[in-house]
């Protein structure tokens, strides 16, 4: 694997992925998922990849500016970019985000749950954050189960700011000493 062309920022490593700030190389995958129909709850489907660029580049900035945004996750074995899970802090944002999007490959892999377990780690160990939400569309059925399986639970609707106030969202979340407990706990015996 090549060494990308990436922003400043931390390194996590779990089992089977490298979470790291998003490099130039992430962007054909990262474009490829936001082309697909399930990327409808994250500001998708984007049918070029001009399109897909600015939200690249959103994310991007945000490491480079604020220090945090949301990791690139990287397959160890294959290399390949499987999707974007990590802390967000929207200007105006109704909490302390750990969000995700994950690549079409990963859907049901168990990707995600462990890239999200290593975010919540270091939203609340490094960032010393004391909530995390995830704000997830009421028919967003996947990511539900991811929150569910973090212990996370549903807060009700939350309102974000523009231009994407019209969304329907629902807020999930859970404080630092809830995860304290939930992390000690198998994903199907949390929350």
């Amino acid at each position: 694997m090549s060494t990308p062309l990436m922003g400043p920022g931390p390194v996590l490593e779990t089992p089977r992925m490298i979470l790291r700030p998003p490099g130039l190389e992430d962007f054909p995958r990262w474009a490829e998922s936001m082309a697909h129909e399930s990327a409808r709850f994250i500001g998708g489907p984007l049918e070029t990849p001009a399109a897909a660029w600015r939200p690249f580049m959103t994310m991007v900035g945000a490491w480079a500016l604020t220090g945090i945004g949301m990791f690139s996750l990287i397959e160890k074995d294959t290399g390949l970019w499987m999707g974007r899970i990590g802390p967000w802090q929207p200007l105006d944002w109704p909490g302390n985000e750990v969000g995700w999007g994950v690549h079409p490959e990963a859907a049901g892999r168990g990707l995600a749950l462990e890239a999200a377990e290593a975010s919540m780690d270091y939203a609340f160990d490094v960032l010393g954050w004391a909530d995390v939400i995830h704000c997830i569309a009421p028919d967003n059925i996947p990511s539900q189960r991811l929150a569910m399986k973090l212990g996370s639970r549903n807060q009700g609707p939350t309102r974000l700011p523009p231009p994407y106030h019209e969304a329907a969202v629902d807020r999930w979340g859970q404080s630092r000493t809830d995860w304290a407990v939930n992390r000690l706990k198998p994903p199907a015996e949390r929350g």
